[in-house]
């Protein structure tokens, strides 16, 4: 029997276009489908590419979340370089939704910053974790089943 896989997160939100706005502008993320049911409306973004394979299911409805500095719950996003991580950190900063500034960890964590999303969520942008692009460079390092 083949294992479950994961498709989707699905977030309630107090403001839907804030959300949909920053995973589009800070993740370049985009919406592939959209639907009202009365009072309840729907989003499903995705990355290009990967509209098929994993997506963020955003409804209004939600609440604020208020997590604390050192919460390290996330979503996390890999980018191609700590010059991206830098400068994606830099225009965070700017909007006032930076939580953790770009920082170096021991593998496998490696270079990463931290947002927070119009609902409160943290979303990690990192370089040289052994996930995302490059990360069949790693697989030796980690213990993947075949």
């Amino acid at each position: 029997m083949p294992s479950p896989r994961i498709t989707h997160i699905a977030l309630h939100v107090v403001d839907l276009d804030a959300c949909v706005s920053f995973y589009a502008d800070y993740c370049g993320m985009y919406t592939i489908h959209e639907r009202r049911h009365g009072a309840k409306q729907i989003v499903w973004m995705a990355e290009p590419g990967r509209e098929s394979d994993f997506i963020f299911v955003l409804m209004n409805g939600g609440e604020d979340l208020q997590l604390a500095g050192n919460d390290y719950r996330h979503f996390g996003f890999a980018l191609g370089s700590r010059a991206e991580v830098d400068k994606l950190a830099a225009r965070a900063e700017a909007a006032g939704c930076l939580v953790w500034a770009p920082r170096q960890e021991a593998f496998p964590v490696g270079y990463y910053c931290g947002l927070r999303d119009p609902n409160g969520n943290y979303v990690e942008f990192s370089f040289g974790q052994p996930l995302g692009p490059g990360a069949e460079d790693f697989e030796q390092l980690l213990r993947l089943p075949d």
